[in-house]
């Protein structure tokens, strides 16, 4: 196996952290989510599922299919679940330890439809599109994790996830993860693929090449299949976590408070479920709440509702010990532009200072709906900019800087100074960003961070070669597609 020739991934070192809650806010919010959950309960779709959750202690109507989940089983559920556990790469080198000290970064959001970096066209998206998606995230070391960012709508239906699967494992060596397979009998066509490619079960068991999540159905549902899924997943060893996009006023209270109360029941519900059914199952906490645009009724994205949810969600997983998954970068606007640089870089910070695990909605446009290659550089650039900020040796004070600004004196230079030699290349140089003169700038025909920004994806999808799968291994994920699609549960015919 070949190693991609890119630089180790970067992660944000906790180093700076602020609250959105005050300790009696949060214990506010705990409170009325517990409240929630033991009196008005969570809508789970399958009869089983009840009946399991019946016999876990649940408060369960089989009829209605309601499950009230009661304040102690809620807490023997955090209680089991790790805070610390490896997110493992098919390339070793690309392992990301969650441990409530690093975040890192993810392409995320399933969109609809990509912006073409080439043509300027907003068209349906494919599975080819995917598949350029996921190399270009695996030359960027600031790219961590790899779910599918957008759908391949040019697949059969049925077989969706397992080929939006097959894009993300052929075209990067990084830790991958699903979003799209809400069904049991999906999710195990999704787990036959990663122990292929982990080189069986124990192996994937070992080091979980694959993790996933399941939604909620908001306000305070789980699709019927969705939680089935999820045991799936943990069952097979693969971490699985729980992440809500309520829109307040629409699926979601009014005020962001409430619907961070609603978000937490239905993230808290998902979890327990899940530790109820496989005990010490690694999990995550996952919010993309946002707030509805009273204007267009439309998701509105980027406000500042969406940094009150995410850092009071990222505060809230930190609180329960809990590894946590908040939408970050998806932006409102339809461009990569004034606005989404504003909202993505805002919206970077306060999940930096949150805490939050994984900041994901790296490339996401006009609120999660449409994807761009060139947004998912920008965005890239944002957190190599927050890389920098963290870093405690770029601000490092080991140096006697008393005696160095003394051996200069007043009216000096520090041009030819031995210690601006010695420390003049730690300085953050942005590669998209402009800083150009005025008279190079306009040598080079004006260019602004779009131009720089395409230039360099189309670079990366030139030059760079991820990393390939096994000898046969790629067959052996076509054919458990083809038997999928058959109907045969990924059996060849006998």
């Amino acid at each position: 196996m070949v190693t991609p020739e890119v630089p180790s991934i970067r992660s944000l070192p906790r180093t700076l952290q602020a609250d959105a809650l005050t300790p009696a806010a949060l214990e506010a919010v705990h409170d009325q989510t517990m409240t929630v959950l033991e009196k008005v309960g969570v809508g789970v779709g399958e009869e089983a599922m009840c009946e399991a959750l019946a016999e876990a202690g649940a408060d369960v109507d089989i009829p209605t299919k309601r499950v009230r989940f009661p304040a102690s089983m809620v807490e023997r559920a955090l209680e089991q679940s790790p805070r610390t556990y490896t997110l493992a790469a098919r390339i070793p080198d690309f392992d990301l330890l969650v441990d409530g000290q690093h975040s890192y970064l993810a392409v995320d959001g399933c969109a609809a439809e990509i912006l073409d970096h080439e043509t300027g066209e907003r068209r349906a998206s494919t599975k080819e599109d995917l598949a350029k998606a996921m190399r270009l995230a695996d030359a960027l070391p600031e790219i961590g994790i790899l779910w599918q960012p957008m759908a391949a709508r040019d697949v059969p239906r049925r077989s969706q996830s397992l080929h939006e699967l097959h894009a993300q494992f052929t075209n990067s060596g990084k830790h991958v993860q699903m979003m799209t397979a809400v069904t049991p009998e999906v999710a195990r066509g999704v787990v036959e693929i990663a122990r292929v490619v982990a080189g069986g079960s124990d192996s994937l068991r070992k080091r979980p090449i694959l993790s996933a999540f399941e939604c909620s159905l908001s306000p305070l549902m789980y699709e019927s299949g969705a939680l089935e899924a999820a045991q799936v997943y943990a069952e097979a060893g693969v971490p699985c976590g729980f992440v809500v996009m309520p829109i307040s006023c629409a699926t979601g209270p009014a005020t962001a408070a409430g619907t961070l109360v609603q978000s937490n029941a239905e993230v808290l519900a998902g979890i327990t479920t899940l530790q109820a059914l496989v005990p010490g199952a690694a999990t995550f906490y996952g919010s993309c709440a946002t707030v509805m645009d009273l204007r267009s009724g439309a998701a509105a994205c980027g406000g500042p509702e969406d940094l009150y949810l995410q850092m009071a969600s990222a505060q809230l997983a930190r609180h329960y010990g809990v590894p946590s998954a908040i939408g970050t970068f998806a932006t409102g606007s339809k461009s990569p532009d004034w606005q989404a640089g504003l909202e993505n870089g805002l919206s970077g910070f306060a999940s930096l200072l949150a805490g939050a695990d994984l900041m994901c909605g790296a490339g996401l446009l006009f609120g999660a709906r449409v994807y761009s290659l060139a947004e998912m550089v920008l965005d890239a650039e944002i957190f190599n900019l927050l890389h920098y900020m963290t870093d405690a040796s770029a601000m490092s004070l080991s140096d006697s800087i008393a005696e160095v600004i003394e051996s200069v004196g007043p009216g000096g230079h520090y041009l030819s100074d031995r210690h601006t030699l010695a420390n003049m290349r730690r300085q953050w140089m942005p590669k998209l960003f402009d800083r150009l003169s005025w008279e190079d700038w306009e040598s080079a025909g004006n260019p602004g961070p779009m131009d720089a920004a395409t230039e360099r994806v189309q670079s990366l999808l030139n030059t760079h070669e991820p990393p390939p799968l096994e000898d046969g291994v790629e067959d052996e994920i076509l054919r458990i597609i083809e038997a999928f699609e058959r109907g045969d549960g990924g059996k060849e015919d006998e």
